[in-house]
């Protein structure tokens, strides 16, 4: 038993069933590493389906939490990729990556349109969502490995979130600030409630 029978007994425990279940359902991996981007893609696309608010602080905030909450669920499909290159998975990124940071970009964009960004921020806007892109990705590993988190809780996106706030504050008028403020707050009292 090696470390492939660790992972898929992990992956069998992450789905709540046991491996053998899972192997027989799936009696490759490939086989399971197409069910999990065919299940994130559809989660993508009902998320994509409900378009912007008029808020971007709102939209903001759901990207945020909602795209932490996908690369949590599919981390075993977005960590195991590199040993996939053989397959017909593309070797780049794969587009519903691709697609989550240039949905935070035109996010990024919406706040400077509206004001929220600071004027004298001389900044590419592109590198400046892809650096929050990153925090947003790599905090869910740090999870993984440096905390040993099972499953994750608003507590987790909250901690998340404030890497997030470090960088974006900054930039950030105090409009914007304010107003970030009360949609984490929304966000914040509408996951604890469900």
């Amino acid at each position: 038993m090696g470390r492939s029978h660790d992972r898929r007994a992990a992956s069998g425990a992450a789905a709540g069933i046991r491996q053998g279940n899972l192997t027989y359902h799936f009696p490759a991996k490939l086989d399971l590493v197409k069910a999990l981007r065919d299940e994130a893609r559809a989660v993508l696309s009902r998320r994509e389906a409900l378009g912007p608010t008029d808020d971007v602080c709102t939209d903001y905030v759901h990207h945020v939490t909602s795209s932490m909450e996908l690369v949590w669920r599919y981390r075993f499909l977005l960590r195991d990729r590199a040993q996939l290159v053989d397959t017909d998975l593309p070797r780049s990124a794969p587009p519903e990556l691709a697609a989550d940071l240039a949905r935070l970009e035109r996010l990024i964009e919406r706040f400077r349109d509206d004001g929220l960004l600071r004027r004298s921020l001389d900044v590419d806007l592109r590198v400046f969502a892809r650096s929050l892109w990153v925090v947003s990705r790599y905090w869910l590993d740090h999870l993984d490995e440096f905390e040993h988190v099972g499953e994750t809780e608003w507590s987790h996106h909250a901690r998340g979130i404030e890497h997030h706030r470090a960088v974006l504050d900054p930039c950030l008028t105090a409009d914007g600030r304010r107003r970030l403020d009360d949609a984490f707050r929304r966000a914040s009292r509408s996951w604890l409630a469900a």
